[in-house]
């Protein structure tokens, strides 16, 4: 049986895939990939108010997946890339899990020769 032990405390993987529920912050994760950018430039496509998504950022931040720093008068936004290497490490742990179930489940199921 194959067991690797998790990169991510369960709060912080609770706290992670929350913030990835909405689809508002997912855009925005999106737009993030793509280079830093400025509250108002986050909100431009998304049909919100900058106040909601100032607060879909501060979800983002509490999570770790972005950070925002000060500029003079602007705060512009970057996603931090270790937090998406920390949920692929989980995501691949839970692949090798369930690949050593299928393959003892199939060993059990294959007939006999």
């Amino acid at each position: 049986m194959v067991y690797l032990k998790p990169m991510q405390s369960d709060t912080e993987l609770d706290e992670t895939f929350s913030a990835l529920a909405h689809p508002a912050r997912r855009a925005m994760l999106a737009r993030l990939a793509s280079g830093d950018a400025t509250v108002s430039e986050l909100a431009a496509p998304l049909n919100m108010s900058l106040p909601a998504v100032s607060k879909h950022i501060k979800v983002l931040e509490r999570a770790g997946l972005i950070t925002q720093r000060t500029n003079a008068q602007f705060r512009p936004c970057s996603i931090n890339p270790e937090a998406l290497t920390q949920i692929v490490s989980w995501v691949e742990h839970q692949r090798a899990v369930w690949e050593s179930r299928f393959d003892q489940m199939d060993a059990l199921l294959k007939p006999e020769k």
